[in-house]
Order: C-alpha cells, then sequence, then structure tokens
C-alpha cells in the first residue's frame, strides 16, 4: 500500500470513529431525562477528639438523568458527605451543596432537602464509672439474696462530656435469681446508658450473689405449746 493510500485509509477510519461518537452522544441527549428523589445517608468527618450529639441520619436528594439511568439507579450508591472542621463544643448549622452528595456519573443532584442541617458537637471524654449488678426475678424458697460482690466494680467508658457528666453508675444485663437456692456467678455485659456511650474495657463483669436461707423462729424456752394429740385425746 502506497504512503498516500494508507494516510487516507487512516483519515477514513478516524471519520468513522468521529461518527460513531457523535451518534452515542447525540441519542444519548434524545433520551428523556427524568427525575427520583433518594434517601440518601449522611456521613460526618468529625476533628479529633469531637463527637456529634443526635445527628441527621439522612436527607432527600432530588437526582436528574436520563430515563435509562434513573431505572438503572441503586440508591444505595448514593450519599451525603459532611466535613466538619469546628473544635469546639456548640451548636452550628450546615449548608449542603451538590458537591456534598456522592453519585455515580451521569446523575444530577437537583436539591437537598433538607439543605440545611443542625450539629451540635461536644467533647469526648474517657473516665471511670461504677457499675450494679440487675437483679431480677425470684430464689427458691427459703433463700433470699445478699449483697452481690462485683469483678471488676468499674469501667472504663467514652463519650459525650455533657451525657457522662449525668451518669452516677451503669448497670449489667439482668441477672435471674429463679431457682436459686445457693451462692453462685455469673459473668454478665454492662449496658450502654446511650448508643454515644462505649464501654472501653472490660465488657463483662463477674457478679458473685450470695445465698442465704431463712431460718424459721424456734418458740421461746418455757413457751406453752399445743400438746400431742394423743394426750389431748387422753383429757376426756
Amino acid at each position: 500500500m502506497s504512503e498516500s493510500a494508507r494516510i487516507w485509509s487512516l483519515r477514513l477510519l478516524a471519520l468513522v470513529i468521529a461518527v460513531a461518537l457523535w451518534y452515542r452522544f447525540s441519542l444519548e441527549g434524545r433520551q428523556t431525562l427524568t427525575e427520583r428523589t433518594v434517601d440518601a445517608p449522611v456521613s460526618y468527618n468529625r476533628p479529633r477528639d469531637m463527637v456529634i450529639l443526635d445527628p441527621v441520619q439522612s436527607v432527600s436528594v432530588l437526582l436528574r438523568a436520563s430515563s435509562k439511568k434513573i431505572r438503572q439507579l441503586n440508591p444505595l450508591q448514593v450519599n451525603v458527605q459532611v466535613e466538619l472542621t469546628q473544635t469546639q463544643k456548640g451548636i452550628l448549622n450546615v449548608n449542603l451543596a451538590p458537591e456534598d452528595v456522592q453519585v455515580p456519573e451521569g446523575y444530577r443532584v437537583v436539591s437537598i432537602d433538607p439543605d440545611v442541617i443542625r450539629v451540635e458537637l461536644d467533647r469526648e471524654v474517657t473516665q471511670r464509672l461504677p457499675v450494679k449488678p440487675q437483679l431480677v426475678g425470684e430464689p427458691a424458697a427459703g433463700a433470699v439474696a445478699g449483697e452481690p460482690e462485683i469483678i471488676p466494680n468499674q469501667v472504663l467508658v467514652t463519650g459525650p462530656e455533657s451525657r457522662l457528666s449525668q451518669i452516677a453508675s451503669l448497670v449489667t444485663r439482668p441477672i435471674r435469681l429463679d431457682g436459686h437456692a445457693l451462692t453462685f456467678e455469673e459473668e454478665v455485659y454492662v449496658v450502654p446508658p446511650s448508643p454515644l456511650i462505649q464501654i472501653v474495657q472490660p465488657s463483662k463483669v463477674t457478679v458473685k450473689v450470695p445465698m442465704e436461707q431463712i431460718e424459721e423462729p424456734t418458740p421461746a424456752k418455757g413457751a406453752p405449746g399445743k400438746a400431742p394429740a394423743s394426750k389431748r385425746r387422753g383429757a376426756h
């Protein structure tokens, strides 16, 4: 093949590719645009040592795309990312913009509802709190539960400073006394009082419950009592 023929072949190939691309994009452009609302979860990038109180979990995002893409959309692919830079505790209003919404290529964010969310920041602190056992049920007849022993009697927790300041102690999961007549031990989880408060360590404690027997009172010496039935019959 001559040099001239080769050049014309390359030009023809380039023309065919250009026409094919034009046809493809022209076809996509002629497709009907439609809209769809998606409930998008909100995730927060918060500053270190800060915690968000009662965060907004989701917002409604209105998307626009071709009818084909709208049909193919997986709602799990849509989410909202919020960047927080404030390092002081307090309340702030965060404006949400289309660039905060992560969506697959080919979709346009039309609106976000609400487009302003309220965020309350608090300091995250770590401290120890005492643990109390939660005893439920009735022991076996003739037995009562004594003062339980907890090992360890404190656990390390982390959470918002304002919430932890209101908590004096934590409790364990219920420990059932039903049917127990003798002293027993049980390893149980400590219950977090709030989803924002986490048990760092240990997550379980050992509770030893002493069981005591109730002694029936005995008549005092010399106190009158009932005579045996045989003696009562002989008296007649």
